[in-house]
């Protein structure tokens, strides 16, 4: 296993199959859609918003990005959607990304500069502005490829910062009051589903998962020392944890759910389950009678 520290620049550049991207690929450029459409549809009711209302963030300053329009987020809106679609066919990998990238991130944006800024697409911006970096790629292509791989390690990288940098904001800002008080109670009073209500009676097993959480995020980034297999299990015990918090307080961090799957061997997964379905195709075959 290449060490990220002694060989930074084979590290970044670790060549993985074409495949595993093409999949990556397929499974980022739908979740665009249905973030589009049914997550994070802020962007569209902005476009009625008072101009008085806008901040403009940082790249939005340095950009001289204006307010929104109700005409802009239409043609954000709509127009990201046509070219994640486009993009799913394979055609025009490099066209059809950028327009992606550069319309999903601006609807984000407008999003973001009229209210708080989510600090669960930081991944989820990286993919889409690489993807494009590499052309044509399919489920069954094998070949090894630098390019691909600099992309997953890039969304690896700012998946594990996510976790890292949300740790170091918790006692920046919060001091360790984050870690000491009853932060997750809060939650539970605020946000819990009525299963886990339980919780309340028991603010010590909460205090402790604030601990826990605390300690697992400082640590993401030991995932890069560890073996592969190890990493995968890893990965796991994050959608589980995601699947716990999802079930406590109905809260998800939906792309970056997706950007974890840039740690996975998906091609070996996509292998499989075609596997899977050709013996079961083929223990469904009704043997011809052959001399009768």
């Amino acid at each position: 296993m290449e060490c990220p520290v002694t060989r930074p620049d084979r590290w970044l550049f670790t060549p993985v199959p074409l495949g595993r991207l093409a999949i990556f690929r397929s499974l980022t450029y739908p979740f665009v859609i249905v973030d589009v459409l049914l997550l994070h549809t802020s962007g569209w009711y902005h476009g009625y918003a008072d101009p008085v209302w806008y901040e403009p963030l940082v790249i939005g300053e340095a950009l001289g990005l204006p307010p929104a329009t109700l005409a802009l987020v239409q043609f954000l809106k709509w127009g990201t959607v046509i070219a994640a679609l486009v993009a799913l066919t394979g055609r025009w990998p490099r066209l059809a990304g950028a327009v992606v990238a550069v319309g999903w991130i601006w609807y984000q944006y407008i999003a973001f500069a009229y209210g708080k800024v989510d600090h669960d697409r930081g991944d989820f911006v990286v993919a889409l502005l690489l993807l494009p970096t590499v052309g044509s790629a399919f489920w069954r292509d094998r070949r090894p490829s630098q390019a691909a791989g600099f992309v997953l390690r890039a969304v690896q990288l700012t998946a594990i910062a996510t976790y890292f940098l949300s740790a170091w904001a918790k006692v920046r800002f919060g001091g360790w009051d984050w870690v000491n008080s009853a932060t997750m109670v809060r939650a539970v009073v605020r946000r819990g589903t009525p299963w886990m209500r339980w919780l309340l009676d028991a603010p010590w097993l909460l205090q402790a998962a604030q601990w826990g959480l605390f300690v697992a995020e400082m640590s993401s980034p030991l995932i890069f020392f560890v073996p592969e297999r190890v990493r995968r299990w890893l990965v796991y015990g994050w959608f589980a944890f995601h699947t716990l918090t999802y079930a406590s307080i109905t809260i998800a961090f939906w792309p970056h759910l997706v950007m974890l799957l840039a740690f996975l061997p998906l091609e070996e997964y996509a292998d499989r389950l075609h596997g899977w379905f050709a013996r079961r195709h083929a223990g469904r075959r009704v043997p011809t009678s052959v001399g009768r």
